[in-house]
């Protein structure tokens, strides 16, 4: 009777990757209620090798699996006699591509899913809030015949202890195991120092997206952040790219970010270079002189620091600008302009000139000063629009262009002012977050965009050099500058913006680089070209850190814009991989992705309502279960 309950036993083979490639799988006596933990503990013991076992782990290769559950039994797992098992180590050697062009070999974590990959990754490299990046796949590089020679360097840090402290321990400013040798300080100061600008010729080689679907394309080489690496066949020692990818980021402190700054910054850097986003002329001109400008301090200063002594200069630098720029300052509660408001673009000409009146977070306009008692024309809610500057201080143009959400889409408005611009600017990105004049942070914003506006006005310093033989100028504007002027034509522009950002610090500068980078138009946009139900032509849909935008091809357009706080629910139909999103109003929108698995395009969506969760209380404790459950594609919100 009691043979008849024990359950038979069987032989399990279980290759163990330590003990070589060409070593026979270990054969183990196994019953099918053994917990793999057992399983385990009979494979140390017949291989006889001490060592600490600790990180190894069982990989299922028909499944595709870890079986990391060691209390459950073989049974459960469902685990037979024909099962192929590795038993090896769950972090492996990876080399890590960072936005600075550098390569990197560290251990990561192979088993877990790659959002905890990425946040083991950024503890070693000291980066606070690994949400926000992520890993993909990189670009193929074509080989060339003459390369094999030129092996690149790699940086080590495979032998970095993988420590469970949530912030690692600081030496001299810098995580303690950067402290360990000068090798390793080498590393970080690769990580924590900006790279000189790089030779045309290296720009020159590197791919250029043409158009629109061209950027949509590296969006389809994300890794999926609920998947581990093993499963999505990243190997032992392959290649993958450290990338932000979500671009609202939080709480920048230049106390504690100096690698995740200067990351951002390279980052930011090659996007202009390499035209992913777009700018103009004149924001090219300012991003080179910056580059210049870092790349001369950092030599001096290598490494970052807060200090507001150059703010200092600047606002005593603004106060006489000011003067200039404005004409009499004014206190908040009035500020009234006489603007030409030109709404859509349909002609050129057509601004027309009303009186504007600010009240909470809304602006009336009316035809005259006189007629400002009674009813308006017009009264447009700001909140939750787009504020952009539009500004070109030599010409004197001085812009706001604002995006008012509307049901179908968004109206757009531009508003020209003839004085008080930083009071206006600032007054519209108030109202925009829902707040008034009245708030503290107002005179905040005035000054950061007085700043943007010195950075921007021709310096009158006549005893500037206009001509520095050390500036490589085809380093620091993109390739397409590189064609349309000599150097010679260039180191004058560039020089004359440089003259506005010499006085900055280090840390300012690169500050200031990120915060013109954050107010292009274009800028935080990741593109899918998607096809959307009941049309028969791919179009693009733009994905922003707090709207959708729906992309015409034929006309190069925004057709439609959508919110995320107007969203309802979204989720994926995996059958026949679609998106269905739902809005307030009843707008129901649909679409198939073509460029990128729909899980990545639900997990940027997901993913960019997760980063607006984040609380100054929690900051430390990332919920990592509400991001799975915001990106997974299977419950909707």
């Amino acid at each position: 009777l009691h043979s008849s309950i024990s359950m038979a036993s069987w032989d399990l083979a279980v290759t163990v990757e330590d003990l070589g490639s060409d070593a026979p799988a270990v054969t183990l006596s196994v019953a099918s209620d053994l917990h793999v933990g057992g399983v385990i503990l009979k494979l140390v013991e017949k291989t006889q090798i001490k060592r600490d076992w600790s990180d190894h782990a069982i990989w299922w290769e028909q499944k595709q699996q870890w079986l990391l559950r060691t209390a459950w039994t073989l049974e459960k797992y469902g685990i037979h006699a024909d099962a192929r098992l590795l038993f090896m180590p769950q972090h492996k050697p990876l080399k890590l591509g960072l936005p600075n062009g550098k390569t990197l070999r560290l251990k990561a974590c192979f088993s877990r899913p790659v959002f905890q990959t990425v946040m083991g990754i950024c503890k070693i490299l000291d980066i606070r809030h690994p949400e926000e990046l992520s890993l993909l796949r990189p670009i193929e590089e074509k080989k060339k015949k003459k390369d094999k020679d030129s092996a690149e360097e790699i940086y080590d840090l495979t032998e970095v202890p993988l420590s469970s402290a949530s912030r690692p321990l600081l030496y001299d400013g810098m995580p303690a195991h950067f402290a360990d040798s000068p090798e390793m300080e080498a590393v970080y100061k690769m990580l924590s120092v900006t790279q000189p600008p790089p030779a045309p010729e290296v720009i020159a080689k590197q791919y250029r997206p043409a158009s629109v679907v061209d950027k949509a394309h590296i969006n389809g080489r994300w890794l999926d952040s609920s998947r581990c690496l093993m499963q999505q066949g990243i190997q032992e020692n392959d290649r993958v790219w450290l990338r932000f990818k979500y671009f609202s980021f939080y709480d920048m402190d230049p106390k504690y970010d100096v690698v995740r700054l200067t990351q951002l910054y390279e980052q930011a850097r090659w996007a202009i270079l390499l035209e992913d986003i777009d700018c103009t002329e004149e924001e090219m001109m300012l991003f080179g002189a910056l580059q210049y400008h870092i790349s001369k301090v950092s030599q001096s200063e290598p490494q970052m620091v807060s200090s507001n002594a150059a703010m200092d200069d600047l606002d005593s630098a603004l106060q006489s600008l000011e003067v200039k720029l404005e004409g009499e300052s004014s206190s908040a509660s009035d500020i009234n302009m006489i603007s030409y408001f030109r709404p859509k673009r349909l002609t050129l000409k057509g601004y027309k000139q009303y009186w504007f009146k600010f009240q909470d977070t809304s602006i009336s306009y009316f035809k005259s000063k006189e007629e400002s008692i009674g009813e308006p024309i017009q009264q447009i809610n700001l909140k939750g629009c787009e504020v952009a500057p539009d500004v070109n201080v030599t010409a004197q143009k001085f812009l706001i262009r604002l995006l008012i959400p509307a049901p179908e889409g968004m109206n757009e408005v531009y508003l020209r002012c003839e004085n008080q611009y930083a009071q206006w600017m600032a007054g519209c990105r108030l109202a925009s977050k829902g707040k008034t004049l009245a708030d503290s942070s107002f005179q905040n914003e005035i000054q950061s965009i007085r700043s943007f506006l010195a950075m921007q006005k021709k310096s009158s310093h006549g005893n500037a050099p206009t001509n520095d033989e050390s500036i490589n100028t085809h380093s620091l504007v993109s390739p397409r500058y590189h064609k349309k002027y000599k150097a010679k034509q260039l180191t004058p522009r560039i020089l004359d913006a440089y003259q506005n950002v010499a006085q900055l610090s280090l840390t300012d500068a690169v500050m200031r680089f990120l915060q013109i980078w954050q107010a292009l138009p274009d800028f935080g946009l990741s593109y899918v070209v998607v096809r959307f139900k009941g049309s028969r032509k791919d179009e693009v849909l733009g994905i922003a850190p707090n709207r959708l935008i729906r992309i015409d091809l034929a006309v190069g357009d925004v057709v439609k814009t959508w919110r995320y706080n107007n969203m309802k629910q979204w989720n994926v139909n995996w059958d026949i991989r679609q998106m269905a999103i739902e809005f307030e109003g009843n707008i129901n929108i649909a679409f198939g992705c073509v460029t990128a698995d729909c899980k990545i395009v639900h997990e940027f969506i997901g993913g960019y309502i997760f980063m607006s969760t984040r609380s100054r209380a929690k900051s430390d404790t990332l919920n990592e279960e509400l991001f799975h459950k915001l990106t997974g594609g299977h419950e909707a919100l």
